[in-house]
């Protein structure tokens, strides 16, 4: 028969095999209690959505819109694109189902694989897992700072320690068109000091000039500090605000640094934007980014409604766990049945099913292995329990106990106390 050609995963993917499979279950675990105990509850969304939510929330000008966005027609010659991001379809989510009608604010999160193409990083592919806390229906600023408080509260909790929080605040729609203009003015001015990428963000959409400032040339990043700032032009209303949200971190101890830089890459950012970043330099050093989103249910079709949330990548938290030396034990299983000369193969198979039917992880030799084999077998999984069967009798065998020489009717009974 001929070998097929070898098939591999796309390029930008990854699979997370069963030995990394613990780690990622801390973090997922994790994510999820702490957003339990902040009172966030789950939501799913599709895996694709019609094209015209993101184009029309992200902006024309996005780098995700442009560049990035896996779009495609469906066989009735629908626009639709896998999502890139997961705070749009959440919006989309919450006017579809009148959650507006309900008690605000509404709070929810997610943990989903999201979807650009752009050239795979470390810990950053096409197909990524992300982290995602949204809080929509409240303008107050100390909701910024628990949804802030959120994802520093779950790196405390996985034992990273080496991450900094930059924060910052963009205006809102009536202080920002005059700081946009001035910023028109300067960005003409300093054209040749620029580079190509970053004049291409100029023409279509001036603010994000500051975005991923870690990732440009260095001579750019010295000419754009020169730049007018956003927080020179605030009206009254977002300077206290922004006040107020950093009263509230100052107040539960959470540090973080003034970034009159950072921006965010959407369009329906606003006021509140922040970022925790790692140890990691440049464009990898980014663990989770978030901001308030004040016409963004609008711009879904909902009523004016204010909200602030952020995006966590799964795969970079692992990285920064990997680099903090936080690991995760695998699991084991309660009992591995070694099977002697002369053991009776279809009772175990009978004791096997006993066992899990009571909640008990059990299982067997299936590749024919010696008995030695079968220890090590036993010791490779991580068994509590090797039962060492024999014709008549077994041999329960437990780390720091004495063998136990048990009959075959007692075997169930005996692991399952």
């Amino acid at each position: 028969m001929t070998r097929g050609v070898k098939i591999e995963r796309p390029r930008g993917t990854h699979d997370v095999l069963p030995s990394e499979q613990p780690l990622w279950r801390k973090v997922v675990g994790e994510a999820e209690a702490i957003c339990r105990v902040y009172g966030y509850g789950q939501i799913q969304t599709p895996v694709f959505e019609h094209t015209e939510l993101f184009v029309r929330t992200s902006g024309t000008g996005s780098d995700v819109v442009q560049k990035e966005m896996y779009t495609f027609d469906d066989r009735s010659g629908r626009s639709l694109t896998l999502r890139p991001e997961a705070t749009a379809p959440i919006a989309r989510a919450y006017v579809e189902h009148g959650l507006h009608r309900e008690p605000q604010p509404i709070k929810l999160m997610t943990i989903a694989p999201m979807y650009r193409y752009s050239t795979p990083q470390r810990g950053r592919y096409r197909e990524h897992w992300h982290l995602s806390v949204e809080a929509i229906g409240s303008d107050d600023p100390a909701i910024d700072a628990e949804v802030i408080e959120v994802y520093h509260a779950l790196l405390g909790r996985l034992g990273v320690a080496e991450f900094g929080l930059e924060l910052n605040s963009i205006g809102c729609r009536e202080c920002r068109p005059a700081y946009v203009a001035r910023l028109e003015e300067w960005l003409e001015d300093n054209t040749e000091r620029l580079d190509e990428a970053t004049r291409e963000k100029a023409a279509t959409s001036p603010l994000r000039v500051f975005d991923n400032m870690a990732a440009k040339p260095e001579a750019v990043r010295k000419a754009l500090e020169g730049a007018p700032k956003i927080g020179d032009s605030l009206c009254e209303a977002c300077r206290e605000h922004f006040a107020a949200v950093r009263a509230q971190l100052d107040a539960n101890s959470i540090a973080y640094e003034l970034v009159p830089t950072l921006v965010r890459g959407l369009d329906y950012y606003t006021r509140t934007t922040w970022e925790f970043t790692g140890p990691d330099e440049g464009a990898q050093s980014t663990l989770s980014g978030g901001g308030r989103y004040d016409g963004l249910v609008e711009e879904v079709g909902g009523p004016p409604t204010p909200g602030v949330g952020f995006g966590a990548g799964i795969e970079r938290l692992l990285l920064a766990l990997e680099g903090a030396g936080v690991g995760a034990e695998q699991a084991g299983i309660d009992a591995f049945f070694v099977l002697d000369a002369g053991a009776p193969r279809v009772a175990v198979s009978t004791w096997l099913a006993a066992l899990r039917a009571n909640g008990l992880a059990a299982d067997t030799d299936y590749a024919g292995r010696s008995l030695k084999g079968q220890l090590t077998q036993a010791t490779r999984l991580g068994a509590r329990t090797t039962v060492v069967v024999g014709p008549k009798t077994a041999v329960l065998r437990r780390a720091d106990q004495p063998d136990e020489t048990v009959e075959h009717a007692e075997i169930v009974g005996r692991l399952s106390r």
